[in-house]
């Protein structure tokens, strides 16, 4: 994601069984377009705000909330490379209510750690 949003700024939570990395263009949460939560098991790929207004050809998408969408990327970061992940991507920026500067530094921001930790262990 570092290689196809220059620029961005990182937002990294620790939540419970999860470690979400949410990419934003100012830094503001709410404005993230991306997230990546990892789990022991998997990758997601998470596009926020404006999931339900992608297209969809392939049926990769997973969700029915009002703003997020998401995609299991089982493969790993390959997964970002291909095609239809690609064309979603594109898609989610170019409805992006603010571009990501790709001449910006970008950085990374520990946002959060949650207090209470569960161990991370496959079931």
């Amino acid at each position: 994601m570092k290689k196809r949003l220059p620029g961005a700024i990182e937002l990294v939570y620790d939540n419970w069984n999860w470690l979400v990395v949410g990419y934003s263009p100012n830094g503001k949460p709410s404005l993230a377009v991306f997230s990546l939560v990892a789990t022991p098991k998997w990758v997601t790929l998470c596009f926020l705000l404006n999931g339900p207004r992608l297209k969809d050809p392939q049926k990769l998408l997973n969700g029915s909330g009002k703003r997020v969408r998401s995609v299991h990327l089982l493969g790993g970061a390959k997964d970002l490379e291909k095609p239809a992940i690609r064309a979603l991507i594109d898609q989610a920026l170019e409805l992006a209510a603010f571009p990501f500067d790709a001449k910006a530094k970008g950085k990374l921001v520990i946002q959060s750690i949650s207090a209470k930790q569960r161990w991370r262990r496959p079931a």
